[in-house]
């Protein structure tokens, strides 16, 4: 009676095992998962290429980076862009990762799949959490091809090696981290735009940009507000995860993403909760 009972009332850590288990099939079933791997490989390395490329004249250009590392994580702590070289680094994924998610996401409603999951048993909260770390496993997946394609990219130019190890490392683990929130962030924007999918990929692409924390640090700029204040707060502390990053920079990935989370995926459930998901 009461494996009986435990069946038809399942726990969360039950019912959110079952979802999981769905998800990461469907992931790794699907194309669109090694295509958006292959293309956070191919995108450092072309950048790192071109940046090598002979100008109109015939002259070398200036190269964008002068070490192999910077196209993983800039240089210092970002808080207002200063050059394209500053972003073009390890964030992109999380561009790209927007994309995706919007992809897999949609899929759901088109195929029709959200409609027989709700109606059967599953709980909002459930399916939020479900494709948060999916997702978020599915962009640390593309943070690892990009570090392979980045740094192949880096040294076929010719640029430096020299880096601090273990700051290279907890900047690497750190953009890792913030794909848990980033993933979070994206499910939640597709949820508020079930029914639209362009709105969806292009709400996702518009936050993943960060234009939105450098509009707005460009508008305080001269107000007595602290631009790292806005950076977490806007942007996440991906752009915290530097070349110079310490234990303390890591701490405090972790701690955003993990509030990221719990912020979008509470609403997001309570917004699916409160109305017609299909």
């Amino acid at each position: 009676m009461e494996k009986e009972i435990q069946f038809r009332n399942p726990s969360f850590a039950q019912r959110l095992k079952g979802m999981l288990g769905v998800d990461f099939y469907r992931l790794f079933h699907t194309p669109m998962f090694y295509i958006f791997l292959a293309i956070s490989a191919i995108i450092p390395a072309m950048v790192s290429a071109m940046t090598m490329m002979s100008g109109p004249d015939g002259a070398p250009t200036t190269p964008m980076y002068s070490n192999v590392w910077q196209i993983i994580a800039a240089s210092k702590p970002l808080y207002v862009i200063e050059s394209i070289a500053d972003y073009a680094n390890m964030n992109m994924v999380f561009i790209f990762g927007g994309i995706m998610v919007s992809i897999f996401i949609g899929h759901d409603y088109k195929s029709g799949y959200v409609k027989q999951l709700f109606t059967t048993h599953a709980k909002k909260q459930d399916y939020m959490m479900s494709k948060s770390l999916v997702c978020a496993f599915a962009m640390a997946c593309m943070c690892l091809t990009y570090l392979i394609g980045g740094t192949v990219g880096g040294l076929l130019a010719g640029y430096s090696l020299d880096m601090n190890v273990g700051s290279l490392i907890l900047a690497i683990f750190g953009k890792m981290v913030m794909s848990l929130g980033w993933a979070s962030l994206y499910t939640f924007l597709n949820v508020i735009f079930r029914r639209y999918f362009g709105v969806s990929i292009a709400s996702s692409f518009f936050f993943g940009t960060g234009i939105l924390i450098i509009g707005v640090a460009a508008i305080v700029e001269k107000l007595p507000i602290p631009t790292a204040i806005l950076n977490v707060f806007l942007y996440g502390s991906s752009v915290n995860a530097c070349l110079v990053s310490n234990i303390g920079t890591l701490v405090v990935c972790i701690l955003v993403s993990a509030a990221w989370t719990i912020f979008y995926n509470v609403v997001g459930a309570a917004i699916l909760s409160k109305s017609d998901v299909y």
